[in-house]
């Protein structure tokens, strides 16, 4: 076969496409990639126009290449290097057979996005690439692992412009679209929310991010179970918000107060421990022009 040796599989190795749907009907959530945006740009360099990508956890992967290859680097800066020597992300490398690929240290945003050209030769269950560990489907790499993929060799170098290359920055204000149980939370309450800057807490994963900050206290302490969707804000019984992300579970009983913009949610996968956010209300007209806007792009 020919592909990557894993040397090492880093904190939290796994592939990623665009998550699976049509399955929370069983329990199965969508999972899939949780910057979106930064991996859509990993499979638009590429060409890829049904492809897969590993989502890296901050630092430790190490992988060697047994045949050449086109890859693309995508999303946070983890030091990644070629053979030692450290390469610019957010654009194509050619590799070739016996190099070295690996990433070092977290140095800006938490989360990158490898990709080959034609995607990594797996096979997808539930109709999708995703792996979701809690719910036993794919696995986190692991030394000795090996990650098969087609040979090819694209002779062009692709950049993601300058422009287009986001600066994940420590503070980050996400615009929500208040849900219908809104109404459980009084004026008082959500004012309080709004103007509340909240703390990242260490309970952040795939599933969701915990959130530290003003306590809000709604009305109702619970609802009967019902669908998640994703960047659903739960509000539990401690009063600190949750925002719940690709690996959430599919049905909750907690009261939400809205529902953050996806293309925010993927923003907040980049931020780390102690960041702070802020709450901003965005009527259901202008999300879905954003929304609209967002997709459109990644499909010229």
């Amino acid at each position: 076969m020919t592909g990557f040796e894993v040397l090492a599989g880093g904190l939290l190795t796994m592939i990623q496409d665009l998550g699976r749907q049509g399955y929370t009907h069983l329990g199965i959530t969508n999972s899939g990639a949780m910057d979106e945006y930064a991996y859509r740009w990993s499979q638009k360099l590429l060409d890829n126009h049904e492809g897969n990508a590993l989502e890296i956890l901050l630092s430790g992967l190490k992988l060697k290449a047994t045949a050449s290859t086109t890859l693309a680097v995508c999303g946070a800066d983890l030091d990644f290097r070629i053979n030692d020597e450290k390469q610019p992300i957010w654009q194509t490398h050619h590799i070739h057979e016996g190099d070295i690929i690996s990433f070092h240290q977290q140095t800006k945003g938490l989360r990158a996005y490898l990709a080959v050209k034609d995607g990594f030769n797996v096979e997808k269950v539930y109709d999708s690439y995703a792996a979701t560990l809690k719910e036993g489907i794919g696995q986190k790499l692991s030394k000795g692992d090996f990650l098969a993929f087609t040979p090819t060799q694209v002779k062009e170098t692709r950049h993601v412009p300058e422009k287009f290359i986001p600066k994940y920055p420590k503070h980050f204000t996400l615009h929500i679209l208040l849900s219908y149980q809104h109404r459980f939370f009084s004026d008082e309450q959500k004012e309080k929310f709004f103007n509340t800057d909240y703390e990242l807490t260490p309970q952040i994963s795939r599933m969701g991010y915990k959130l530290k900050g003003a306590c809000i206290t709604p009305s109702k302490g619970g609802i009967i179970s019902e669908g998640i969707t994703f960047g659903a804000v739960q509000i539990p019984q401690d009063g600190q918000p949750i925002i719940l992300l690709k690996e959430r579970q599919t049905i909750g009983g907690y009261p939400k107060i809205g529902s953050v913009l996806p293309s925010d949610c993927f923003k907040l996968a980049q931020l780390p421990i102690g960041s702070t956010v802020r709450f901003r209300e965005i009527d259901i007209e202008d999300a879905e022009k954003e929304m609209k806007g967002f997709y459109d792009f990644f499909k010229s």
